[in-house]
């Protein structure tokens, strides 16, 4: 291990952290949702200038891409990428903080904000020993992580993982359940795909006295939803994680008033692509024979999510004992699987990648919250930690 440049990179983060700081402050106060980043990115180009890169454009009209090149590497080269998200969320904030969001309706719940942040000082760390590092770096600032079809699909089909060539990718999350200052791995599969179902059931209103002159789309779609569990527990091996949540049932009818047309809106996750692609087959056939059983009909819309992220067992063991050489191995945690989903797993599909965890909690402080809540928030000195781990993930 190269003791003198983790070092360095540890004092250039410390020294960094005001700066930092005040990024994520910015950024915190200014958010823009998926796809609209328009401020965010004009933001990230401009500090990226400020640091001294150049090599700077956009891609995917709200997303952009940076290169670090020492003087010894060339645009052939195969460059190690480092991602971070630029969207908010759909959400107001309930903190009472000097950079609360300025935008009614709009907060950064999910710590985009944060990632953005760190990856802007580990620019500048990188920029700084450039000359020391084995491989040229991709900067990847990316819009619209937290909407179908995924930024990171959109940044692909542009050719973001080409010209020049990334050959592996590192990234960090926010994680509040864990204390700032420490980081979580996992090696393997990690996270679950996410497919969004939305189902219209047509049926027949009429007097709430009178049900056997209508056909009820309420009990079409309660029978739809207990139903559908079944391919859960009876379809789907046991030992594989699996889950189908459907949290919007809507028919707008009254006390006496069997409504024409319920609306349900679902989410189905689990880890095996396989298995993924016949359980949404079985989940579409049953709800049309649920529906026609009982007189009605179904329109079945199935918005295809992020796939399972599988982070490469070598890429994450080097730089989890790495991070326990420089942080301390009681700052290094092994994390489970989760059911979550993140579209970081469509660069999973195709290059190895590391995913990692940033501790963000404190207790004490009564950063407690957890992410998509309104008063999410962070310890703001895991930014440190943030930047140390993600500029040793370049270093061999």
């Amino acid at each position: 291990m190269n003791s003198k440049l983790h070092s360095l990179i540890t004092q250039r983060a410390n020294e960094l952290f005001v700066k930092v700081k005040q990024y994520r402050e910015h950024i915190h106060q200014h958010p823009e949702l998926s796809f609209e980043e328009f401020e965010t990115c004009e933001y990230v180009i401009q500090q990226l200038k400020a640091i001294g890169i150049s090599n700077i454009q956009k891609i995917g009209k709200t997303g952009v891409v940076a290169l670090i090149m020492g003087d010894h590497h060339t645009i052939d080269d195969s460059f190690i990428g480092l991602r971070a998200d630029l969207d908010a969320l759909p959400i107001q904030e309930e903190n009472n903080v000097s950079y609360k969001s300025i935008h009614e309706g709009k907060m950064h719940a999910c710590g985009h904000d944060v990632h953005t942040s760190i990856l802007l000082g580990t620019a500048e760390i990188l920029l700084e020993i450039k000359n020391e590092l084995k491989q040229p770096i991709k900067l990847i600032f990316q819009p619209g992580e937290e909407k179908n079809p995924g930024g990171a699909s959109i940044l692909i089909e542009e050719g973001v993982l080409e010209k020049p060539t990334v050959d592996r990718l590192y990234a960090l999350h926010v994680f509040p359940e864990l204390e700032a200052g420490k980081i979580g791995f996992k090696e393997g599969l990690y996270m679950a795909s996410c497919d969004e179902i939305y189902v219209t059931i047509h049926g027949k209103g009429g007097h709430g006295a009178m049900p056997h002159q209508c056909i009820d789309p309420i009990l079409i779609g309660s029978t739809i939803i207990t139903s559908l569990q079944q391919i859960v527990s009876r379809a789907c091996d046991p030992k594989l994680p699996c889950v189908l949540s459907f949290g919007h049932f809507e028919g707008l009818g009254a006390t006496n008033v069997i409504p024409s047309v319920v609306k349900l809106k679902g989410t189905f996750r689990t880890m095996d692509e396989n298995w993924r692609e016949k359980a949404l087959e079985l989940i579409k056939n049953q709800i049309e024979y649920i529906a026609q059983s009982f007189g009605g009909s179904a329109e079945i819309i199935i918005s295809r999510g992020y796939p399972c992220l599988t982070n490469n067992d070598k890429l994450t063991k080097e730089l989890s004992d790495k991070t326990k050489l420089i942080l301390g191995e009681h700052n290094v945690i092994d994390l489970p699987i989760r059911l979550t989903s993140e579209d970081f797993a469509f660069y999973s599909q195709l290059k190895p990648v590391c995913f990692f965890r940033l501790g963000v909690g404190n207790i004490e402080n009564g950063i407690v919250h957890g992410v998509h809540h309104p008063q999410f928030n962070i310890d703001d000195h895991c930014l440190i930690t943030g930047m140390v781990t993600l500029s040793n993930s370049v270093i061999f």
